[in-house]
């Protein structure tokens, strides 16, 4: 006698095009736990002190980190965590204390969108002489957020914040997962000509970006309910 046997719904990983697919997968191998249930993804606007917004970090699955990214002291006030199991950088990178510290564990995806604008390659004397990185493909990244965004990317040299490429990611690479995000001023703040950093200081918002669509789309993911913003 034959049963039927009931096959479980194809995952929807499966919809991911194949260089998604293996870019998931690569960085799956740095999570602490599978499956993945959540993923946090931080930018660098300073967050107040908070040990609650600091256990949903620490306790994620996968955390993403970006730039000059900071971490938590030991023995100081707690407000975005102490992990870091990916980290997205770009060439003009300020490396502070927390950058490449215990490097050899992480993942670090090189972002470079200005490249596919003709902007020349950049070796910057701070990162180690045997640092491995992967330099996130122009191909499968770019225009896949650029859609998102509503923007003409390309026809306007345009590029996305190194810190929407890695909630983007979170978002796209692992539709299983909650995402919890922090650090993100432009959410409440689309206006803004000059952001501050965790880590100290502040830049102008670079003209490359759209921070006014970034964070609309933020929005957008946050209203599903998947998603959520840690203030």
């Amino acid at each position: 006698m034959v049963h039927a046997v009931s096959e479980a719904p194809p995952s929807p990983t499966w919809l991911l095009p194949e260089g998604l697919r293996h870019l998931r997968e690569l960085v799956m191998a740095y999570a602490r736990r599978r499956p993945l249930r959540r993923v946090a993804a931080l930018g660098n606007a300073p967050l107040q002190a908070s040990d609650r917004r600091a256990d949903v970090i620490d306790s994620a699955d996968l955390v993403i980190r970006v730039n000059s990214f900071v971490l938590d002291a030991p023995a100081g006030p707690r407000a975005q965590g102490r992990r870091c199991d990916v980290v997205i950088w770009n060439r003009i990178t300020r490396a502070n204390e927390h950058t490449f510290h215990r490097y050899r564990d992480r993942l670090y995806l090189l972002a470079e969108p200005m490249r596919a604008h003709g902007f020349p390659e950049m070796w910057p004397a701070s990162w180690p002489d045997d640092l491995g990185f992967v330099p996130l493909s122009n191909a499968e990244v770019l225009p896949r957020i650029g859609n998102d965004l509503g923007i003409p990317w390309r026809a306007e040299r345009l590029a996305p914040t190194t810190g929407l490429t890695a909630a983007w990611l979170a978002v796209n690479l692992f539709p299983e997962a909650e995402v919890a995000l922090a650090g993100y001023s432009f959410v409440d703040a689309p206006d803004q000509a000059e952001w501050s950093y965790q880590g100290g200081g502040s830049s102008p918002v670079a003209r490359e970006h759209r921070i006014q669509a970034e964070g609309a789309l933020m929005r957008s993911w946050i209203s599903t309910g998947r998603v959520t913003l840690h203030r």
